[in-house]
């Protein structure tokens, strides 16, 4: 074959490529755009178009309701976060210093919230909480959640702590350093990239996190996404619409920034 025809086969193959690609990309994210069309659009059933208007999104926040949802949710993530760090940092840390008998059965318990359906995880804990007679509230979704976002942390710790370079803790033992103030001055500092990370993953997933909540939580414990599923029963209307783009927006907001944090300049130090 000459060279023409490994060119022409070659802008072929990149033709192939690119409408590939486009497909993905636009089956991804048309629906998503046409959520933030509808948002400002002022047909009253919330579908087609009807002119530009802002209203949908005044009547969002001027909606108890609503509003606590949105302070639900936020509650909820936040205390999941914070949850999630503590637990996964201790859990990633094992992962890689621990005793090497036990590294298996826990990788495998850290895997598991991942891998299992929502719907399975979800029954599972509400048959846990009920069996245990743990009342079922905000504070039940704070344990769900904190059950898969557990997992995301201890997974990007531990591949944090086996990229880490021995020697400087090491280093400091050998200067008089305990292994508490080494892991507090040596060790931690350079975990924080990952920790932070998985904490703000951890706070998104559960800021829309919708199965866990619907098994776990108990009456006035509404987050966002249970507000938005009552809502839906009555019809899709404008408001769920504006209220499903604030939600997209802090998603699209916080997961770049988890990544950015855990491979940025400061991730890379």
């Amino acid at each position: 074959m000459d060279s023409r025809g490994l060119r022409g086969g070659s802008r072929g193959g990149w033709a192939v490529a690119v409408i590939g690609a486009a497909s993905v990309y636009v089956f991804l994210y048309a629906p998503m755009a046409a959520l933030v069309a509808l948002s400002f659009s002022a047909a009253p059933r919330g579908v087609g178009w009807g002119g530009f208007t802002l209203e949908w999104y005044g009547r969002l926040f001027n909606n108890p309701s609503i509003i606590d949802a949105v302070l639900t949710s936020l509650g909820v993530a936040i205390l999941t976060g914070a949850l999630s760090g503590v637990l996964g940092l201790a859990v990633g840390w094992s992962l890689v210093r621990g005793p090497r008998r036990l590294k298996a059965p826990l990788w495998g318990a850290v895997a598991l919230p991942i891998l299992l359906p929502d719907v399975l995880l979800g029954v599972a804990l509400l048959c846990f909480l009920v069996w245990v007679g743990f009342p079922l509230g905000r504070l039940s979704i704070v344990l769900g959640h904190a059950t898969f976002g557990t997992a995301y942390v201890a997974v990007l710790v531990r591949s944090r702590m086996a990229g880490l370079d021995p020697l400087l803790e090491d280093a400091a033992t050998d200067l008089g350093a305990g292994r508490l103030r080494t892991f507090l001055h040596v060790t931690l500092p350079q975990l924080l990239p990952a920790l932070a990370s998985g904490t703000l993953i951890a706070f998104t997933l559960s800021f829309d996190d919708f199965i866990i909540s619907f098994f776990t939580a108990g009456v006035g414990a509404t987050t966002l996404p249970l507000k938005i599923y009552s809502m839906l029963k009555f019809g899709v209307s404008p408001e769920v619409n504006a209220l499903s783009v604030l939600i997209l927006g802090v998603s699209l907001a916080l997961v770049p920034l988890a990544f950015w944090v855990q491979f940025g300049k400061k991730g890379l130090k």
